[in-house]
């Protein structure tokens, strides 16, 4: 009786992982890019005014359409390995022509001209999520 319990787990969990596989091999056929931003805000800046700033670069998924998703976070290291940098930014394209079409767009222009005047240091990646198969 138990034996088949851990047997529909791991069935369960089997179907879980090639579900993610799936899902992943999808987004790598269709052209997903990502992008991460990390960001040293600058002295002097409130946890109120840091929140404002990240509510305006939330919204922008709901203003630039090829701008699929958004996340954020705080640095919550013990290494001390973050030269300084606190917060990091993640979003989801849907394409590299998405994010031409996201940088040149008018909502990203106005809100990164205010984002940048309230950082001392800022770094952008974006990449193409490649899977690993072993």
């Amino acid at each position: 009786m138990f034996g088949q319990c851990g047997g529909v787990r791991k069935a369960e969990r089997a179907t879980q992982d090639r579900e993610k596989l799936r899902k992943r091999e999808m987004e790598e056929a269709k052209g997903v890019v990502k992008l991460v931003a990390l960001a040293k805000f600058k002295e002097g800046l409130s946890e109120s005014e840091i929140e404002q700033l990240i509510k305006g670069y939330a919204n922008l998924v709901n203003l630039i359409d090829p701008m699929e998703s958004f996340h954020w976070g705080k640095d919550v290291s013990i290494e001390n390995m973050h030269q300084g940098f606190t917060h990091i930014f993640e979003s989801t394209f849907n394409s590299t022509e998405g994010v031409a079409e996201y940088v040149a767009h008018p909502a990203h222009v106005d809100f990164a001209n205010l984002f940048f005047s309230h950082v001392d240091k800022f770094l952008v990646f974006y990449y193409k999520p490649t899977t690993v198969r072993v």
